[in-house]
């Protein structure tokens, strides 16, 4: 290893696909994976723990996803730089992502050459796009075009609390991974709905899915809290 080393965290949740990515990254000169994340959350903290250089966040990220961990490691963490790298080319998920603070998007049908690429052009503090993501994609962020999303509308506290209603955890068990009191996570849960003008769980589920805060669909029968909130 040399002073020139390029540190990476990979943060993905397919085991499958980490072990692929790590494969393909320690082909490239002057590179080293240093850590593994399968959640966002994992990925925010693995940042902190191990202080790579770099990190490569998959946008479907379970418990926090790639786009929120971005903003989250990017406002920690200023030195880090983030490309995300995901199937999708969304408009909406590539101006959240620089928004966010990514130094770029890369789709997971890239090239080694074009992701080795991407690595070079964040560590110089450049932007880097895959060239399948289109033109007025770039025009917009560049010109300061908002294109509003009702994603916009919410906290990042707010998208986490959604993510984790979505992926079907209850009342209690999201008030535990976030170390808040359960009155708290209702209180949130009240506001979305308000906020949203959504009745119901399983209406924010779908708000989730929709907006792509959960890519994968939810069981048809998650939606709700089964205990009491106490």
């Amino acid at each position: 290893m040399t002073d020139s080393t390029t540190r990476i965290l990979l943060a993905d949740d397919h085991a499958l696909m980490r072990d692929g990515l790590r494969r393909l990254l320690e082909r490239i000169e002057g590179v080293e994976v240093v850590a593994e994340a399968d959640d966002g959350r994992a990925a925010v903290s693995g940042v902190r723990d191990h202080e790579p250089d770099l990190v490569l966040l998959d946008v479907a990220l379970p418990a926090l996803n790639g786009l929120d961990a971005c903003a989250k490691i990017t406002q920690r963490f200023p030195s880090v730089a983030v490309l995300i790298l995901s199937m999708y080319s969304n408009e909406e998920y590539v101006l959240r992502a620089l928004r966010n603070g990514a130094r770029g998007y890369v789709l997971k049908s890239a090239s080694s050459a074009e992701l080795e690429v991407a690595i070079r052009s964040a560590m110089k503090g450049n932007r880097y796009l895959s060239p399948e993501v289109s033109g007025h994609v770039i025009d917009a962020f560049v010109g300061g075009e908002r294109l509003e999303s009702p994603m916009d509308r919410l906290t990042v506290r707010q998208r986490e609390i959604l993510q984790l209603i979505a992926e079907g955890l209850t009342t209690r068990e999201i008030a535990e991974r976030l170390h808040l009191a359960a009155k708290t996570v209702e209180t949130h849960r009240t506001n979305l709905m308000k906020q949203l003008d959504l009745h119901d769980v399983v209406s924010l589920v779908r708000f989730a899915i929709r907006n792509g805060l959960v890519v994968e669909q939810a069981p048809t029968e998650l939606g709700g809290d089964p205990e009491p909130a106490a």
